[in-house]
């Protein structure tokens, strides 16, 4: 088996059983034995599970990065609307590889765990190697949200972070449940054009300051 193939092989266990289970749920015995290796090559390939958990990060978001980057070089030159800088997630989502509902779901699991479970090492790692492309995103959040403080723009691109996680990790339920409620066909281009304009609404909605 080719040294390249037995990587490969590993990160499909290991992104499988992370999202089904967890990160801490998940040991490397658990992923040995799923991938049909030892431990000594998940050792050799990743070094620790820690690292292993980032290449499975990678994978996607290597790919993501680089397309968003070159969106990116064409948007920072536009005049743009919530909805455009939303939609332009949703191209780079589809330019790299993550078009597939199955492996869409798998990524937003993911991304929810990798909130919910505590992992340090991972926001280190993603902010070292994203950290720049997701600034330069974030620089165009602000230009067009310029009556809203640091702390309300904080908590509104988290919750349409939560959002978009909890509806895209879910996405076939989604669809089963519309399809059968409503009597239509749906896919998840259609929970994606419903879920654009919420989140957008979201961001720029006026705060009463009521409560």
């Amino acid at each position: 088996m080719a040294q390249k193939d037995t990587a490969e092989r590993i990160l499909d266990a290991a992104e499988a059983l992370f999202s089904e289970k967890g990160f801490a749920e998940t040991s490397l015995r658990n992923i040995t034995t799923k991938a049909g290796v030892n431990l000594a090559a998940v050792n050799y390939h990743f070094g620790s599970k820690k690292s292993l958990i980032q290449a499975v990060f990678a994978r996607y978001l290597t790919p993501f990065s680089n397309q968003f980057s070159e969106q990116l070089d064409v948007i920072e030159q536009q005049q743009n609307t919530p909805e455009q800088l939303l939609k332009l997630l949703v191209v780079t989502l589809t330019k790299s590889g993550l078009e597939k509902p199955d492996k869409f779901g798998v990524f937003m699991r993911l991304l929810g765990l990798a909130y919910s479970q505590g992992q340090g090492h991972l926001r280190k790692f993603l902010t070292s190697e994203y950290g720049e492309v997701f600034a330069r995103y974030m620089k165009e959040v602000n230009r067009i949200t310029p009556e809203l403080t640091p702390k309300e723009r904080f908590w509104r691109i988290h919750f349409m972070l939560g959002a978009a996680v909890f509806t895209m990790s879910s996405v076939d339920s989604l669809v089963a449940m519309a399809n059968h409620d409503l009597g239509s066909q749906s896919d998840i281009k259609e929970v994606i054009s419903q879920l654009m304009p919420f989140l957008a609404s979201g961001l720029m909605a006026t705060d009463t300051n009521e409560i």
